[in-house]
């Protein structure tokens, strides 16, 4: 089991950006999140995705989320859930990765609308939380509606924590916590893709364990700010393990940096997505953790 380092990470973060620099050279994230009494999912996946330096980030959502997301998070565009309009496949061509799941709910159009993506995107996916629990019932279920529910694309990471892994494998919690290794194994083969396997010591494939985050962490939202930063690595050019590496190092190391301020005790997902631009300047500038 290798260890992802602090040394490791920090080499991708210390070329500088260049002066002339402009919002379109770092990517732009489409982050599909959000229902009902769920905005929160939205906002801090969107958060995490701007913390980590994305140059655009668009938020799709229902349309009675619109003043949540833009009140709470200004700097990110808003769009609708229509699937032939906000997220056509013609539209969908602009964006350079999309984060698919957190708090989209598992209702009929929940369904329809990771289906629908999953088959006319043709980019790179961070796929997380509901977006996961759909996939794991379409995998398992004999209904006929299933019957050809698309894959998940081999050029994305998932981002199953064990409650999510164990409904995916059709296993309990305590098998996957019982063995974090085989269980990781078992993601890669069953969904195809790069898995990040979240919990204390994140589980990244090829098997590689993630030292830095605390207990403050286990705390709602955690998953979603780190769904946006991984899917804000990728936007900026970095390859599908890489990515995952980097996002789970410095979303853990973000969350260590805010409890140092902040304590464990009152740690708050918001917290980590705001500390994760500290998290970056640290490794860009500090050669030693």
């Amino acid at each position: 089991m290798e260890t992802i380092t602090y040394k490791q990470i920090r080499e991708l973060f210390l070329t500088r950006r260049p002066r002339e620099a402009h919002k379109g050279d770092f990517g732009h994230v489409l982050i599909v999140a959000g229902s009902k009494g769920m905005a929160g999912a939205a906002v801090l996946c969107a958060r995490g995705a701007l913390r980590a330096g994305a140059g655009l980030v668009t938020v799709s959502v229902p349309d009675e989320l619109f003043s949540i997301v833009q009140t709470a998070v200004p700097e990110a565009m808003c769009i609708g859930r229509g699937l032939e309009t906000d997220l056509s496949e013609a539209a969908l061509k602009r964006y350079h990765v999309i984060a698919l799941g957190p708090g989209v709910g598992t209702t009929a159009k929940s369904y329809e609308l990771v289906s629908w993506l999953l088959q006319k995107y043709d980019g790179r996916f961070v796929i997380d939380a509901d977006a996961l629990n759909i996939i794991a019932v379409a995998g398992r279920s004999d209904k006929q509606w299933f019957a050809n529910f698309p894959k998940i694309p081999p050029q994305s990471i998932a981002t199953p924590h064990p409650g999510e892994a164990a409904r995916l494998l059709g296993v309990s919690k305590e098998a996957i916590e019982g063995n974090r290794i085989g269980a990781l194994a078992a993601l890669r083969a069953e969904l195809g893709c790069v898995i990040c396997l979240k919990g204390a010591g994140t589980l990244v494939t090829p098997e590689q364990i993630n030292t830095t985050g605390n207990p403050g962490m286990a705390t709602g939202g955690a998953g979603d700010v780190l769904t946006g930063v991984i899917a804000s690595f990728l936007a900026q050019g970095m390859e599908l393990e890489t990515a995952a590496r980097a996002g789970v190092y410095t979303h853990g190391l973000a969350g260590d940096l805010a409890a140092r301020e902040r304590g464990e005790h009152g740690l708050t997902s918001g917290d980590i997505a705001e500390y994760v631009a500290y998290a970056i300047k640290k490794l860009a500038s500090e050669p030693t953790l």
